[in-house]
């Protein structure tokens, strides 16, 4: 079955929303604003919205949420540990851009380990805390979501409420032990990768590079 992975720039903080299209189901990743953009793409893309899955609870990957899953029916993700950031201001850092936004209750709360089915493809939730204490990756066949946790250059800020340092380093870690150099990285934030580019261009995995 033909898979396609597109990527829309969305809101203020330029967001890298994704729609991931498998067979004639659809995943929305971390709408995080322009709806409208959003639901024409899929629109576009043919096929049903089964799931809209947040990487980790800030405003910047779930403004849209709301208007998203409304107009589609689709169930909402995110790991058990930011659910509650979906209904906090506070915690979902609306409140530091004046705004009080927030969420839908998520359908499905994600683990380490749990697997979301987009029509053939199968992705892996990995647990990768430390830009928040929910954040994870979705791994699948040569391809990843990584959120916060892993830019192609760079890496998501630990100085948020629930940030760490150690973490972050820890699940940066993790990934290196299972991704691919040719695995192609969607991030949250700035252009797409593989792995292998990350590795010579991003100063944060440098002391984790073995051999």
């Amino acid at each position: 079955m033909a898979r396609e992975i597109r990527r829309l720039v969305v809101g203020p903080l330029a967001t890298n929303c994704y729609l991931l299209k498998s067979g004639e189901e659809l995943a929305v990743i971390d709408p995080g604003g322009d709806a409208e953009t959003i639901l024409a793409v899929a629109k576009e893309l043919g096929g049903s919205v089964k799931y809209v899955i947040d990487t980790h609870g800030h405003i910047d990957h779930i403004a849209a949420n709301r208007e998203v899953v409304e107009a589609t029916g689709a169930e909402l993700l995110i790991h058990e540990l930011d659910g509650r950031l979906l209904a906090q201001p506070d915690g979902n850092l609306s409140s530091l851009m004046g705004m009080r936004l927030t969420s839908p209750e998520p359908d499905r709360l994600l683990n380490e380990g749990d697997t979301v089915r987009v029509g053939e493809d199968e992705l892996t939730v990995l647990h990768t805390p430390g830009h928040t204490p929910g954040g994870i990756c979705l791994l699948a066949a040569g391809y990843a979501f990584t959120g916060d946790t892993l830019f192609v250059d760079s890496i998501g800020r630990v100085d948020f409420p629930g940030g760490s340092e150690r973490q972050i380093m820890a699940s940066l870690a993790r990934l290196q032990a299972v991704l691919g150099k040719d695995t192609e990285i969607y991030p949250g934030h700035g252009e797409p990768g593989t792995f292998g580019r990350a590795l010579l261009v991003n100063p944060f995995l440098g002391s984790l590079v073995v051999g």
